[in-house]
């Protein structure tokens, strides 16, 4: 019996934008239940995919960023000749992305413009002006380019009890205490980022009310500072107002990004930069609170059951820069911690606070 072709997803780059890629996934999956569905990730991305219940199998790519690498792509493009692929939906909008399934004769090559990619991409959307939200920018690439927008479903990640109690150990944390997620960093730049003072003083106001909550600080080795930047003002504050400590855990750079999607799918809330983990949060449809400054809240928002957008929508916003050209970070700076506990506050309710 002839095996059924498979379907290529090739992956974009950032973790926030594989997230928001699921629902494509979903609605091939309902459209061509037989066929199984491959994705081509970067290694840094590929543990989201894994998350994923309709992803097949995730082939990690092999390729430096930056230079066109045409002759490992080309070896690249022989192996995946050989799996047999029916249609390819290439993600990120650049030439060499849509070289691969080219050079690997898969017939239906599905994507958008980008880098003017005719004849590379035989089954052509095009670019929005002004771009959409990045779900139904995905989503799109399931349905014929002139086909009406619909509405897509909202991304969905897994994560097994196994997985969740492996990570807890692992990281030293109780599974049994309350646990609320905090992702201080943001790999598109400074100017995305919460001050390090007011997620502390956040810490403090969680410790204050629920004092046998586990604050768990996460994100990649680049974030370990400005983590550790949290944990000490947490502490000085602590110190100078005469009370306990948070129970503060720098994880940043300690965890793989698996154990992050277990930890942050045992959190009882997540708050976070406009960031990747943010997309997992919402995906993991857990309590969450989404922090903008210089980025739009509109373009990727939060979209758990429970979910909150903080934006001062300053005259300056969104500057979309990676740092602020104006010197002051005010979009940030001026969004005061209580301001958020207000929110947080009643997010941290028994049935949210310390679920699995």
């Amino acid at each position: 019996m002839t095996p059924a072709p498979r379907i290529l997803v090739i992956s974009p780059n950032w973790i926030g934008d594989a997230v928001m890629a699921q629902p494509l996934l979903a609605l091939l999956r309902a459209a061509h239940p037989e066929q199984p569905i491959d994705v081509l990730a970067p290694p840094q991305v590929a543990p989201v995919w894994r998350q994923m219940a309709e992803v097949g199998e995730v082939l990690e790519t092999p390729f430096r960023h930056g230079p066109l690498q045409l002759r490992e792509r080309w070896r690249y493009a022989r192996r995946l000749r050989r799996r047999g692929y029916a249609a390819a939906y290439v993600l990120p909008n650049t030439l060499k992305y849509a070289l691969i399934p080219w050079l690997a004769g898969i017939p239906k090559r599905v994507g958008y413009k980008g880098e003017s990619r005719y004849g590379l991409i035989n089954v052509m959307h095009f670019d929005d002006v002004p771009p959409r939200p990045m779900v139904p920018f995905y989503a799109a690439l399931a349905r014929p380019p002139e086909a009406a927008l619909q509405p897509v479903p909202r991304p969905v990640l897994q994560a097994s009890a196994d997985q969740v109690a492996a990570a807890c150990a692992r990281a030293g944390l109780d599974p049994q205490r309350p646990l609320v997620a905090f992702a201080p960093g943001a790999e598109f730049g400074s100017a995305k980022r919460w001050p390090a003072t007011h997620f502390a003083g956040l810490a403090q106001a969680i410790a204050a009310a629920h004092p046998q909550a586990q604050i768990a600080l996460l994100g990649s080795p680049k974030d370990k500072d400005v983590c550790t930047q949290v944990v000490q003002a947490a502490e000085a504050g602590a110190a100078a107002a005469g009370v306990p400590a948070p129970a503060l855990f720098n994880l940043a750079g300690a965890t793989s990004l698996a154990e992050a999607v277990a930890l942050i799918a045992h959190a009882g809330a997540v708050v976070s930069n406009d960031s990747g983990l943010l997309h997992i949060a919402s995906a993991l449809n857990r309590p969450v609170i989404a922090i903008y400054g210089p980025t739009d809240p509109g373009h990727a928002p939060p979209f758990s059951d429970v979910a909150a957008s903080i934006s001062l929508h300053l005259a300056c916003a969104p500057c979309k820069q990676r740092e602020c050209p104006l010197g002051h970070h005010d979009c940030m700076e001026k969004i005061a911690p209580q301001q958020v506990w207000q929110t947080l506050h009643p997010m941290l309710a028994p049935q949210h606070l310390g679920t699995v």
